[in-house]
Parts: structure tokens; C-alpha cells; sequence
């Protein structure tokens, strides 16, 4: 069945080309010129509706480590600096945000000192002090954050805290002068990605009273233009004018043209498309359903944008676990699978292009290389079942149980019937599980569930190759037994950590040298097979007839404060 329902999607996927093109063109025309406080007084006010099939866990913006959530989280919370909000690759550059400027670093790279704005406050009205950026910091340590030991483990005194959380002080690591307004951070030694770390939602500045605890539903005062007003993961999440907001930098962190912002969970795709059709919703966060793309690009042309992304979906396996412990199993599996298919399933060629290495094209690091394909070279050209039949062979594993994790959408599950067939056909016992994507990210982390293969994406934290192989494949980010253990395949081999750990060292002064050690570093990995590669996506959003002035981040996808309902 699956393997049938892959051509029918692949020649839905062909024959909507056009219509998605086109709609991506007309996307990108609906923003407007002008000034933005004109364009405020003519558009403010009225409510952005959103919905999404289920919600994405904890609100907690220290813990979350979600594309959902981080698209609204920037809008809830500042830290010293942002990425800008813009469209296109704009949206990668560092801004200052609740630091004056931008700082030069200092001491060859190890230094830099922060000067805080004055005057702005959180939404319950108290204002940002330096006593707030301290305590920020210790608390991504108090509270085990998912990049503690990977984005900020250069910190002066990090060790300590990853060993002992509950007393983190990062004593000689932040330093703050309270009269003067500065903060300092001194590193173990020069990252010449620290600037991108702090400017991601993990290291946003909180109130120096923020329980040193995952939040969960409850709201934390943030500083943004939005306030959270009430969530409820099944239900709905409710986002409300933050009182205490002044607009001080619209590159950091734009006052919003909608008055509130309200998320609903639990639609399937099919009746959220249906909703947005109607002018019952205006956007949804999960990707459309393969059979309605050509419908809503002939219909609803206008209203789809479709953007290019530095993504990736994939298989992680378990390479702790049977059968994927054994190097030709997990081989074998990336050997067996029809990435053309898995497009397929995904929505066709116009919507994705297949895979088999970690690094996204046009991203730093990345060199075009396939080595699991019929014809080994620079891009994937198809299948080869008799290559992976004679490594599953060899390792002597059929007949084994497998059981496939997915997510409880219509994509992800889709994939995963896909590959139950496949194991099946390679001699496996193979099932799909279905979980509730309000969990699923977390319950596939956490080796206390013992996944054996999953599906699950990426999409970049900021644009640098150790993003993917660092954050995703290293020691430091396998932590067994814990919901945030983003290396999900659970493989560490210390050889490649220190080959990354150099890479990030020679980064500092030779960064293009930097870059091709980081493509090898892609096909070593490969050659290890923790994952199966399946395709690079494109995003489509698809919003209602109400939505003016779309704009699509690089790094935050669509800017929702920047949009207003007619």
C-alpha cells in the first residue's frame, strides 16, 4: 500500500508544480512598502488565529526545543541579542537586542561585555536588570536545557554546572556590573558561534524569580511584544498585548500589528485546511496533506507561499539497541530505502529532494555526497535492495521485532507505513506507533522508552554546520534517561568528537578551512550510519484570505508580528 500511495504522490507532487510555484511567487509579492508606523495606525488590532494538530509541549522557553515554539517565543521574549526579524536570509543576521550594541570580542575572543538598554520591562512591569541576565544564564544549567552542554558549555564555569545543576553560579563566567549596566561573559576559549548561541530562544532573559523548573503551562513575564496569557496543551494557547512593551529596535523586536494571537490544537490537517479555507483560521503549522496541494493551488493560489528551508527529515536509529546496534543493519536500511518515494509521501519533487547526508544543500559544510545509493557519488539515483539483502544477510539480525515511533500526523505516519513495509520486505517483524506530536520529540530522546527507529526532523538553530553534527551526534547532547537528549541515535565516539571539537577551534581563525573539515566530518558520520537521510523539505504555508504582509524568515519562518488581518 505504501509503496503505491508513493507514485500517486509523486505524480500529484509533479502535476501541482506550477500551482506552487506560482503561489510562491504571489506569496512573496504580498509584502508591502511604506513606513511601519504609518502602516501600524491603518492595520492594527483584531486576532491572528492559528492551529496546529497538537501543541508542542512546555511553554518553558529554556527547555522547548521546538520550530513550533520558537516562532512564538521570539515574540514573547528578548535576549541580550536576536536574530532580525526579516524575511529571507536577512533573518540570520545577529541584532542587538536587549543589549545596547553588538559587542567586539575581547581577550582573542574569550571576553565580551554587554551594555543592557534602560527602561524595559518585562510584562509584569518589573524592569530588566542585570541581576535578571545572571540568573538567566544559571538557570539554562538549573533546568538541564536541551543546548546547556553544547551551546554554552564554553561558559567559565560550565563544568561545574553540568555536574552539579542545582548549584550552577558560572562563578567567573558572568560577571555583572550592576552600577555601570554591563554584563560580562568570559569563555574557556574563543566560539566564533557564541553570537548566534545567544541569540536563539534558549538564552532569553528572564526574571531573576523564575523557578529554577520546567514552567510547563504556566506563563513566565518575558519582554516581548507579546504576553502569554494562558495555555492549555490540549486546547488552546492564547497570547495577549505584552502592557509593559515599548518598540525599541523593530530589527529585534517589532510592536505586532494584531492585537492577539490565538493557537488551537487538535484539528487534523484535512479540517485545518478546510478552516483556513473558510476564514475559521488563518494559518497552520503542520504541512498540508499531500491530496489537498493541488486543490489548494489552483484554489487558493493567492494564499500558499512556499520557501526553501536548511531542514532535514530523518530516521534516526538507536544505535544502542537491536538490530540497529549492528552497523549493517543501519547500512543496509539507508542502502533499502526509496527516498523518491518518501518525497512522494512528503507532497512530490516540488516540496522536498532527497537525501543521504546531514548537512542541508547551500549550508555551511556542505559538499554533495551519497555513498548509499546505486551509483555512489554526489546525489542520491535509487535504491539498491539486493546491496542492503545481503548486509541484513550478513548480520544475521532477521525475524527481529522493530517498532517504528512516528509522529500522530498524516506525514509522519505515512513514512513510517513506509518503512514498516520496507523492514518487512527486509525480514523484519515491523510495527508503526503512532504519539502524539505534543510528546512524541521528547519521548524519542529519552532512552528510558528504548526507541528503536523514529522520524523526526531538524531545522537548523542558526546557520553553521556544528549545528547539525555538533548539537545532534555529539557526546555532550546523549544524555540517557533524560527527555533532552537531541542525540537521538544515542552514538558517541569520541574520534569524532574531537575531530569536531577542532573543527570549531580552527572556525575561530580559518572558517572556510573550518567548513571542509566539517564536510568530512558529514561522511565519516555517514560511514557510522546513526541516521537514515530522507530529504531536504521546502515549507509551504498555506494562510487565509485575512493575512496582509507575509514574510518568511530563514530562521524563524513566518513572521506573525509582521502581518495583519484585513
Amino acid at each position: 500500500m505504501n509503496r503505491r500511495t508513493g507514485r500517486l504522490m509523486r505524480h500529484l507532487g509533479a502535476a501541482t508544480t506550477a500551482f506552487l510555484l506560482g503561489s510562491a511567487l504571489t506569496g512573496a509579492a504580498l509584502a508591502q512598502s511604506g513606513d511601519r508606523a504609518d502602516m501600524m495606525k491603518q492595520h492594527r488590532g483584531g486576532t491572528i488565529r492559528l492551529v496546529a494538530a497538537a501543541a508542542a509541549g512546555t511553554m518553558d522557553p529554556q527547555i522547548n526545543y521546538t520550530l513550533q515554539y520558537w516562532q512564538i517565543d521570539q515574540m514573547l521574549y528578548d535576549g541580550l541579542l536576536a536574530f532580525k526579524k526579516a524575511p529571507g536570509a536577512e533573518g540570520f543576521k545577529v541584532v542587538p537586542d536587549l543589549a545596547e550594541e553588538v559587542p567586539q570580542a575581547q581577550d582573542d575572543g574569550k571576553t565580551y561585555v554587554f551594555k543592557l538598554r534602560k527602561g524595559i520591562k518585562f510584562s509584569n512591569g518589573d524592569e530588566v536588570a542585570t541581576k535578571d541576565v545572571v540568573a538567566s544564564f544559571q538557570r539554562i544549567f538549573k533546568v538541564n536545557g536541551p543546548t546547556s552542554g553544547t551551546f554554552y558549555n564554553g561558559i567559565v564555569g560550565a563544568d561545574a554546572c553540568i555536574k552539579t545543576p542545582a548549584s550552577c553560579t558560572l562563578d567567573g563566567g558572568i560577571v555583572a556590573d550592576d552600577a555601570a549596566g554591563t554584563v560580562t561573559i568570559h569563555l574557556t576559549q574563543a566560539d566564533p558561534e557564541f553570537l548566534y548561541k545567544l541569540s536563539v530562544p534558549h538564552a532569553v532573559i528572564l526574571p531573576a524569580s523564575t523557578p529554577a523548573k520546567d514552567m510547563g503551562t504556566e506563563p513566565i513575564p518575558g519582554t516581548g511584544t507579546y504576553m502569554l496569557k494562558s495555555y492549555n496543551p490540549n486546547q488552546r494557547m492564547t497570547l495577549v498585548r505584552n502592557p509593559s512593551f515599548k518598540e525599541w529596535s523593530a530589527d529585534a523586536q517589532p510592536e505586532a500589528f494584531a492585537d492577539e494571537v490565538d493557537y488551537d490544537f487538535g484539528l487534523t490537517e484535512e479540517a485545518a485546511i478546510t478552516a483556513i479555507q473558510n476564514g475559521q483560521a488563518d494559518w497552520m503549522f503542520d504541512p498540508p496533506p499531500a491530496d489537498r496541494l493541488n486543490e489548494i493551488g489552483t484554489k487558493n493560489a493567492n494564499q500558499v507561499h512556499l520557501s526553501p528551508l536548511t531542514a532535514i527529515w530523518y530516521a534516526p536509529m538507536n544505535t544502542n539497541l537491536a538490530p540497529f546496534n549492528n552497523l549493517k543493519v543501519r547500512q543496509a536500511l539507508n542502502y533499502a530505502v526509496d527516498r523518491d518515494a518518501v518525497v512522494g509521501l512528503f507532497g512530490g519533487a516540488t516540496l522536498g529532494q532527497p537525501t543521504c547526508q546531514i548537512l542541508p544543500p547551500d549550508f555551511p559544510g556542505h559538499v554533495d555526497s551519497c555513498i548509499y545509493t546505486q551509483d555512489p557519488g554526489d546525489t542520491w539515483s535509487g535504491p539498491d535492495m539486493d546491496k542492503a539483502k545481503q548486509l541484513i544477510a550478513e548480520s544475521g539480525t532477521k525475524g527481529q521485532k522493530i517498532t517504528i515511533i512516528t509522529e500522530d500526523a498524516a506525514v509522519s505516519k505515512n513514512i513510517g507505513g513506509y518503512f514498516q513495509s520496507l523492514l518487512n520486505d527486509l525480514g523484519y517483524d515491523a510495527s508503526v506507533k503512532p504519539i502524539s506530536s505534543n510528546i512524541q520529540f521528547t519521548y524519542i530522546q529519552n532512552t528510558s522508552n528504548n526507541v528503536q527507529i523514529s522520524i523526526s526532523q531538524w531545522y537548523q538553530d542558526y546557520p553553521a554546520a556544528s549545528d547539525f553534527l555538533n548539537v545532534l551526534l555529539s557526546c555532550d547532547s546523549f544524555h540517557p534517561g533524560s527527555d533532552s537528549s537531541i542525540n537521538i541515535a544515542g552514538l558517541c565516539d569520541k574520534d569524532m568528537d574531537g575531530r569536531m571539537k577542532a573543527a570549531l577551534k580552527q572556525a575561530v581563525t580559518d572558517p572556510d578551512g573550518a567548513n571542509k573539515q566539517w564536510a568530512e566530518i558529514d561522511k565519516a558520520f555517514m560511514e557510522k550510519a546513526p541516521w537514515v537521510p530522507l530529504f531536504n523539505p521546502k515549507h509551504v504555508d498555506f494562510t487565509s484570505s485575512r493575512v496582509a504582509n507575509f514574510e518568511f524568515s530563514n530562521q524563524f519562518y513566518w513572521l506573525i508580528a509582521n502581518s495583519w488581518v484585513k
